[in-house]
């Protein structure tokens, strides 16, 4: 190949299929052997070698550079990783030799390599270093692949000796900080990113960059050798660099591009190649990515403990003598540090007081570096002679019932290992996912975010965001009863079982081993074995039912323990996923708490379904007198109305109702009238029509249309004929215009309504990726409703669906209610993220036969399948 005639296409073909073929014939290798590190050295010598003789060939003078820069120049070019290039001049390129850079980079996307490419003199270098981080961070690793050796010396002195040593540590220290922020500062995301994300690859080379600037060292042996990290610290530097070297490898194999986040669709295949099976409980994904957060956990604390010490040995903090805390312990610069390091081999029942110290004094803001690693090597001291001493089990007790700082300190026991080793039971679900299509934690941050939501509550300035959580746990004495429930609500997950009643006996055994007083360890083990009855009575149970109230207050028994519960509820799912709260739930769970704490403060038996009646009649009178209305308005409705109506709606509810339809009883035309929910999020909209088939379906098709979901819906026919039905509905795209709304579905819906057209049919959308993966086994139950009124038991059904949700999904479930014949009477419709609960109150003539409940079942069964 000349420089003044362009590559023969047979050329360019057979240098294109070399690559391809020393691409598959590593690939291959690597699947086979597993030794990534010689995959991605050989990828490298392969594309050293088209490179030389593409330069070569087309006579470039010999005065110029061609250099490998970032991680190419690092000798690790992994599957589908760009090629960072870098052309050295020795001036600036005239136009002949410009011709033939442009000619070169053209050959190189024709052949199929995927460069990032730079032309740039030496002066140019610096100066771009100088201001880029990044571009200063591939200049240190840049390796000359051919041309002119002098002028790549020159370069790599000039770049040395410009370089700040101090200044490249702060800038790198800073850029960690930020991309972790980009990823929420946890490596603990359902789809990790095993090269960016904290504890992930970039970690790693942040370190061996800055040592590699300051002239400490290439790798981890130099490190060791200087002091900076232990012989154990090394090897687990090293066996973690292979573990996500290897994890990239294969993921770039598998998607066939370059993709570093670990994607739901290619977790299973990730998981069965490095040979993990599943088990009855646990899927081989799940294990994988349990491996995966412990690994990006130990990167993540050595990586802490590395920055901390190259810092100091760089910038040498100014020369103070520590100040003494104890016989153990001193407070060195506002940093916890140990007398000496083997403090903890000494006194292990240091390891718990370390943690307490932290907690009982502001001006400490951390912990050394020599503090953290003797820590972190002492946590093998806790074994279970460790855990039965009195003085540690009093040390860890004081760590929650202190409080101060509790959610740090609780973080750094766990990074450090301290907090699996002393509850076991906690360990085992460090790293555990949950693909239950609504958790999007692993349950060991699951568990430290309910903790953080609690400690939330006692903070004045937090008192903003919970007022009513604030009130309640600031009169509620000892809240650390309530830190020592939260950490074990969880605890048992994964165990196969009832991960509520497992989890109660670990805290049994906690409270007797603690010496926890009676009353708390009764109130700690009965809150962690019905942490979830609150939310399930809320979401799936009408709660405007004195009979739903008056069970679930029977179940809790006092007012101490109600507190505690709807304490708990709201902070357990405030820690489930930014996406399961919303403004409607919390509503649904303080009215439950209120009438709750009502039913059990009263003196006097319980109101019975007429008392209840009576009292939201008279408290509509009252609303209706605020407008100045005829005090006669409402009773035309109410006498067409039945006591299910009176109980299924609210006091607020039965006013509205009546203020509408005051003059409109009888309207020919449908009338829909919409506002801003009173419980506060999302809409309340009211439809009054004569009843007519298939109008559920009609309402849920126009509703998904317009992007809202239903949240609630209470379904009335009066004695004449009419449907009256309301619906609170949630904006699905968040659009903040719930207001500007209101007229568009008020004259949208009537005009549906008020015409023959067929049901709108909600459009068609992708279900999410996670769904897609972990698809959850739909299940459908039909139950007679036992209720307050007798001449309703047996003929009112409990409809119970359990599904992962999908554009469309109520639509469907309308439907198949529709063709079965079955009357709507209320509907609780609880999103959870990914995962839908809803509860249906039904009747109809077909239900009343077992066979009929069968097919209904059986029909919807068959459509809710993914």
């Amino acid at each position: 190949m000349s420089a003044d005639s362009d590559a023969p296409g047979a050329l360019v073909s057979a240098f294109k299929k070399r690559l391809q073929d020393g691409q598959r014939a590593s690939g291959e290798q690597f699947l086979a052997a597993g030794d990534a590190l010689h995959l991605l050295h050989e990828r490298c010598h392969t594309i050293d070698a088209v490179l030389c003789e593409l330069w070569h060939g087309l006579h470039l003078p010999p005065t110029l550079a061609l250099l490998a820069v970032g991680g190419y120049g690092r000798g690790e070019l992994y599957p589908a990783s760009d090629i960072d290039l870098l052309v050295l001049l020795p001036e600036q390129a005239d136009d002949a030799l410009s011709t033939k850079l442009e000619r070169l980079v053209c050959l190189l996307w024709d052949i199929g390599l995927d460069t990032g490419h730079s032309v740039r003199t030496i002066e140019q270098c610096l100066e771009q270093a100088a201001g880029n981080i990044t571009v200063r961070t591939a200049m240190i690793e840049a390796r000359l692949l051919t041309g002119s050796a002098p002028l790549f010396a020159d370069f790599s002195l000039r770049l040395s000796r410009d370089m700040n040593a101090a200044d490249f540590f702060q800038n790198k220290r800073i850029e960690q900080e930020d991309r972790h922020q980009r990823f929420a500062d946890t490596p603990y995301s359902l789809e990790a990113n095993c090269k960016e994300g904290p504890g992930g690859l970039r970690d790693l080379q942040a370190i061996l960059w800055i040592t590699q600037a300051a002239g400490y060292g290439r790798c981890w042996k130099d490190l060791a050798q200087r002091g900076f990290i232990t012989p154990d610290e090394e090897k687990l530097l090293e066996d973690s660099e292979a573990f996500l070297r290897g994890l990239r490898t294969r993921l770039h194999l598998l998607a066939g591009r370059r993709e570093d986040r670990l994607l739901f669709e290619y977790q299973t295949a990730l998981a069965e190649q490095l040979g993990f099976k599943a088990t009855n409980t646990r899927r081989a994904s799940e294990q994988l990515m349990q491996l995966y957060y412990r690994r990006a956990k130990t990167v993540l604390q050595i990586n802490a403990i590395l920055l901390q010490n190259i810092g100091a040995a760089l910038v040498p903090p100014r020369q103070e003598p520590p100040q003494p805390i104890n016989e153990r312990f001193q407070n060195a610069h506002e940093l916890l540090d140990v007398v000496h390091e083997e403090v903890f081999s000494d006194a292990p029942q240091a390891i718990l007081e370390a943690f307490l110290l932290l907690q009982q004094h502001a001006g400490l803001h951390g912990m050394t570096a020599r503090a953290q690693r003797a820590l972190w090597r002492a946590r093998t001291l806790i074994d279970e002679d460790f855990r039965q001493q009195p003085a540690n089990r009093t040390h860890f007790l004081e760590l929650f019932t202190y409080g101060h700082r509790l959610t740090q300190t609780l973080r750094r026991m766990n990074q450090l290992g301290v907090l699996g080793r002393y509850l076991p039971n906690f360990g085992r679900v460090v790293g555990q996912m949950q693909h239950d299509l609504f958790h999007v934690y692993t349950v060991d941050q699951h568990i430290l975010q309910v903790i953080r939501r609690l400690r939330r509550f006692t903070m004045e300035e937090f008192a903003h965001e919970y007022p009513l959580c604030s009130r309640l746990i600031s009169d509620f004495g000892n809240p650390w009863v309530l830190y020592i429930a939260a950490l074990f609500h969880d605890i048992a997950k994964g165990r196969g079982g009832d991960h509520s009643e497992l989890g109660e006996a670990d805290a049994r055994q906690f409270c007797s081993l603690h010496g926890l007083a009676e009353e708390e360890g009764e109130l700690v083990v009965w809150l962690v074995g019905q942490h979830l009855l609150m939310s399930r009575t809320a979401q799936k149970q009408d709660i405007s039912d004195p009979a739903v109230i008056s069970r679930f207050a029977a179940i809790i028994g006092d007012e101490r323990r109600l507190v505690a519960l709807y304490l708990l509820t709201v902070a357990d799912i405030r820690g489930t996923s930014p996406k399961v709260w919303n403004a409607w739930k919390g509503q649904l769970l303080e009215q439950l708490f209120s009438a709750s704490r009502r039913h059990l403060l009263s003196s006097e038996a319980p109101p019975m379904a007429e008392g209840v009646i009576v009292q939201r009649q008279q408290e509509a009178r009252r609303l209706m007198r605020l407008f100045a209305l005829p005090e006669t308005i409402h009773e035309r409705l109410w006498e067409q109305v039945d006591t299910v109506y009176f109980l299924r709606q609210s006091a607020e509810e039965i006013a509205w109702h009546a203020r509408v339809l005051y003059d409109q009883r009888h309207a020919d035309k449908p009338l829909v009238k919409a506002r801003l929910s009173p419980l506060g999020g999302g809409l309340e909209v009211m439809v009054y029509t004569h009843d007519q088939r298939d109008l559920f379906v009609r309402l849920v098709g126009f509703f998904s249309r317009a992007a809202y979901s239903i949240a609630d819906a209470k379904i009335h026919t009066t004695r004449d004929g009419y449907a009256l039905d309301t619906f609170v509905l949630l904006d699905v795209g968040d659009r903040g215009s719930n207001r500007a709304m209101i007229s568009y579905i008020e004259h949208e819906l009537l005009e549906r309504l008020s015409g023959s057209a067929p049901a709108d049919i909600p459009g068609g959308g992708r279900v999410s990726r996670q769904v897609r993966h972990f698809p959850l086994q739909p299940q459908v139950t039909i139950q007679p409703l036992v209720s307050l009124e007798p001449d309703e038991t047996g003929k009112l059904f409990v409809l119970t669906v359990v599904a992962a949700d999908r554009p469309g999904l109520l639509f469907l479930i309308a439907t198949q209610l529709a063709a079965h014949g079955a009357n709507l009477h209320t509907a609780k419709i609880a999103t959870l993220g990914e995962r839908v609960e809803d509860t249906f109150l039904i009747s109809g003539s077909h239900l009343e036969d077992s066979a009929g409940r069968v097919k209904l079942e059986a029909d919807l069964l068959k459509e809710l399948q993914i």
